[in-house]
């Protein structure tokens, strides 16, 4: 497959700005951003939380045993 260049990259721009907007598009942008910046990371974190839940002790009434029944 070849590569993208600029005037593909011009068609889906004009493509998008056609289906979404000329204003939508910045905030478009913005929040695409921000999902790539966190799911990168939540990769670097290399497992960091999980290890980090495991350690500590759980809370009582954090476990859905300890939740009321709703049969009274």
């Amino acid at each position: 497959m070849g590569s993208l260049g600029i005037p593909e990259l011009l068609l889906i721009l004009v493509v998008a700005m056609l289906i979404f907007g000329a204003g939508k598009l910045p905030e478009i942008g913005r929040s695409l951003g921000r999902g790539i910046n966190e799911f990168k990371s939540a990769v670097s974190n290399d497992g960091e939380e999980t290890k980090e839940l495991k350690a500590k002790p759980p809370v009582k009434g954090d476990t859905q045993g300890d939740a009321p029944s709703k049969d009274n």
